[in-house]
């Protein structure tokens, strides 16, 4: 089976731990030995990931820097897709000594140049701040801030995507049996200019639905998205949370979940099961393999699957 796994940014840094190199290639590691468990088990792995922490340091960064040597988000993400990439690679490799080769891949990923986003800021990026902290951030560099928790982070424009470029190149890898590491933080977001060329721009695309519509274009049969919660639940966070097990599109279509955290990916699974027939899964970032075959997380299957029809709450 061909599977897509996005990594929640709890494969590199959890909340609260420092972002050091050594802090993200262990939390790698620990991520490649869950995909190393699908590849054992026959399946064909591509691997995108979060980088919201990453390249909102790099932005940062750049920020102490003169206005004309400042790097715009495309080229940060840039930096954050191989940064990343280098370290889930040599981690799938050393975890899949006699396994497939593995590429990483800086994958380009259009938008509309016209979307509503780009006036309305919203994907946080880089670390939290107190209230004070982030204000005064907001005054001196001119950002968006939005609360995260009881935290603010900074928040920048994130359009949905529309196509990625390089879906050709993806799909000759993986014909090759290679396990490909692409589209990493959503991809670095570009635009179609008039006449036909790209270029980047300033924004930030959902990994959650880069991850989705790239199972989609490289006909994917089944997308992962790995985080650190355990299930879709119901009224989470309240006395009388359930967890959804077996699922459809259908099922979830009037249920609400948090916009900045499950909503998106609940969106982006259950438009892959929609548009393309297969199954997705959302659950913890150790437990792939079980996720994929419906013994642990959330399973969003077709509407019209034979005998999973109509959703499983489990306490």
């Amino acid at each position: 089976m061909r599977v897509v796994v996005a990594l929640g940014g709890n494969a590199l840094l959890r909340r609260g731990e420092p972002m050091s190199a050594d802090v993200q290639r262990d939390n790698v590691r620990r991520a490649a030995g869950s995909l190393a468990e699908l590849v054992r088990a026959g399946h064909q792995l591509v691997v995108t990931h979060g980088n919201g922490p990453q390249v909102g340091l790099l932005a940062l960064q750049a920020a102490a820097q003169k206005p004309d040597e400042s790097y715009p988000l495309d080229i940060l993400g840039a930096e954050t897709e191989g940064m990343i990439g280098y370290l889930i690679e040599q981690e799938l490799e050393n975890a899949l000594p006699d396994g497939p080769k593995v590429a990483t891949l800086l994958t380009q990923v259009e938008v509309d140049p016209n979307d509503a986003a780009f006036g309305r800021p919203t994907k946080p990026v880089g670390p939290v701040y107190s209230k004070a902290e982030a204000e005064k951030l907001a005054a001196d560099r001119g950002w968006s801030i939005a609360p995260d928790g009881d935290k603010f982070r900074r928040v920048v424009p994130s359009p949905p995507p529309r196509h990625i470029p390089d879906v050709d190149l993806i799909t000759l890898l993986l014909d090759a049996n290679v396990i490909v590491i692409c589209a990493g933080g959503g991809g670095i977001p570009v635009v179609r200019r008039p006449d036909g060329s790209l270029i980047g721009v300033q924004a930030v695309i959902d990994k959650d639905r880069t991850a989705s519509l790239l199972a989609q274009e490289i006909g994917a049969e089944a997308l992962l998205l790995l985080t650190d919660v355990d299930a879709v639940y119901l009224d989470w966070g309240k006395p009388g949370q359930r967890a959804l097990r077996r699922v459809t599109p259908q099922s979830m279509a009037d249920e609400k979940f948090a916009a900045g955290s499950m909503g998106p990916k609940v969106e982006a699974a259950c438009a892959f099961v929609d548009s393309s027939g297969g199954i997705a899964g959302i659950g913890l970032l150790d437990r792939a393999l079980e996720i994929l075959e419906g013994r642990e997380g959330t399973l969003i299957l077709p509407t019209d699957a034979p005998a999973h029809g109509s959703a499983r709450h489990d306490t």
